[in-house]
């Protein structure tokens, strides 16, 4: 029987984390990619399965906020510790991977019955709250673009975007945060009234993806008509082909995306 080949992205929903995850570990040879694939990689599903046994083994994603954010009722512990990663790693969108892995760990515990809907709640709260300090903490540069943050229409999962908040403002960018269940013709006044230089929209994997298409067609052609960037993001089932945008599967993509948007204004002026 020959070998089942995987894609990235199911790679990614196999082990719970993001695509960006798979590439690094393909990278440093962690998770071997599969010889003779053609141009796109492809992975061989029992070398995804070992892997996956020695996270098991190592204690589910081995990610240190996992036990933090299900068993530190401190906030202000919770708090210091990611300011101490923070200083470790260099970088708020460096540590903003280690959360989302952490927090793909917390939500397959809770889909197998391992955590109660409460616990998983708690931990997500906890985080959100330590977040939320930590960007008010940071303050904007004068004259930095406006990033605007909602989540897709009828979405509720606003942790994706607490991290891109953070990572944006360290980068010095001013925030406006829209946040969950935001209409969609309310994005689009903002936008239209020249409201933002940039707008990061985050979807979850309980959107639909005929919705999805129907968001990115539309903030597609209003963002491109007054020349505002465009990010759509999360692990939502956005379409593979974009009328207008790009689509940002991490936070290291995030911080390029925000780069090339520092460049091209620098260019302009």
């Amino acid at each position: 029987m020959g070998s089942v080949l995987l894609t990235s992205a199911e790679v990614a929903r196999i082990l719970g984390v993001t695509p960006g995850s798979v590439k690094r570990w393909a990278d440093q040879g962690v998770l071997p990619r599969a010889p003779a694939a053609g141009p796109k990689q492809r992975f061989d599903r029992s070398e995804v399965d070992r892997l996956q046994r020695r996270r098991d083994a190592a204690g589910g994603s081995g990610d240190q906020f996992v036990d933090a954010l299900l068993g530190e009722p401190d906030a202000v512990a919770l708090q210091a510790a990611l300011l101490a990663e923070r200083a470790r790693q260099g970088a708020w969108w460096r540590l903003a991977e280690s959360l989302a892995r952490a927090l793909c760990e917390i939500g397959a515990r809770w889909e197998s019955g391992i955590l109660s809907i409460l616990e998983e709640h708690v931990a997500s709260e906890r985080l959100a709250r330590a977040l939320a300090r930590v960007a008010e903490s940071l303050p904007p540069r004068p004259g930095a673009p406006r990033l605007l943050l909602v989540t897709a229409e009828g979405d509720d999962h606003t942790l994706g975007l607490s991290l891109a908040e953070v990572c944006a403002r360290e980068y010095g960018w001013q925030v406006l945060w829209a946040g969950r269940v935001t209409p969609l013709a309310e994005v689009v006044a903002v936008v239209a009234a020249g409201g933002a230089e940039a707008v990061a929209v985050s979807a979850s994997p309980v959107c639909t993806p005929g919705d999805l298409l129907a968001q990115a067609e539309r903030l597609g052609a209003i963002c491109r008509a007054g020349e505002v960037a465009l990010a759509l993001c999360g692990r939502g089932p956005w379409p593979e082909w974009l009328p207008y945008g790009d689509r940002l599967c991490d936070f290291a993509s995030l911080r390029d995306w925000m780069d090339a948007i520092e460049r091209a204004r620098a260019f302009t002026r």
